[in-house]
């Protein structure tokens, strides 16, 4: 049995695509789910009345399903909710791309807003305490002091959320878009170039997403490195006393 590595060259534009639509996906959603998280882990952490527990009921439901089915809701069941509020019944649809854009934001947002709240409570009381000496307000000292410090502490972890969220644009696929895996599920179906095509696509995604996780493994050494220097030990701090 002969494989033929060359038709990945031939087909290099087309998955040159999916790779685009693959990288479009990750960066928005990643940001989204970045900037809306931060927003909610803000909420649980000065516990907002009410909002905090809408905020543990949405972050528990996200967390405890699988995203294809959130896909799956956003994709079907939200034009039905929505067409029942439209003038005469008139049918709503939303489209594919719209769907994956927005439902990866929104599922990335619940599990940023663990990862980062777990950075808030990393930060010292005595940060935000030192803000409001002076003079800053609530708003102004978590934006100013307290959420920089916690995204610093955590970046390790978000790395690794990236990585997850690069791999699970895969399923996509169920909405009939043409992300890199879909390109080359396509194209090797077409031709009957199985071996080629997937081999292909685990061995790019292994390069990327290895390269990721050495990136987050040199940060989080790099930063318990620094905790140990300011941390002093036991043994230093009786004989500076």
């Amino acid at each position: 049995m002969t494989y033929d590595f060359g038709a990945i060259e031939r087909a290099l534009p087309y998955l040159g695509e999916g790779m685009v639509f693959t990288l479009k996906l990750t960066i928005f959603a990643f940001l989204g789910g970045l900037l809306m998280g931060t927003v909610l882990a803000v909420i649980r952490h000065v516990r907002v009345p009410v909002l905090d527990r809408i905020v543990w009921a949405y972050v528990t439901v996200m967390r405890s399903i699988p995203l294809i089915m959130v896909l799956f809701w956003f994709f079907f069941l939200v034009p039905l909710v929505l067409r029942q509020f439209s003038p005469g019944g008139m049918a709503v649809s939303i489209s594919p791309q719209l769907t994956a854009f927005v439902t990866y934001t929104l599922f990335e947002a619940a599990y940023f807003c663990e990862i980062i709240r777990s950075g808030l409570l990393s930060v010292p009381r005595g940060q935000f305490e030192g803000a409001k000496a002076q003079g800053f307000s609530t708003f102004q000292s978590y934006t100013l002091v307290i959420v920089p410090q916690a995204l610093k502490a955590v970046v390790p972890i978000m790395v690794t959320q990236a990585i997850i969220l690069f791999q699970d644009t895969s399923l996509v696929y169920v909405l009939s878009l043409t992300d890199f895996v879909g390109a080359a599920s396509k194209i090797a179906q077409r031709d009957g170039k199985l071996v080629e095509f997937y081999t292909f696509a685990a061995f790019i995604y292994f390069i990327i997403c290895s390269g990721f996780a050495e990136l987050a493994d040199h940060l989080r050494h790099r930063r318990s490195l620094k905790s140990s220097v300011r941390t002093p030990s036991p043994s230093a701090a009786t004989a500076t006393s």
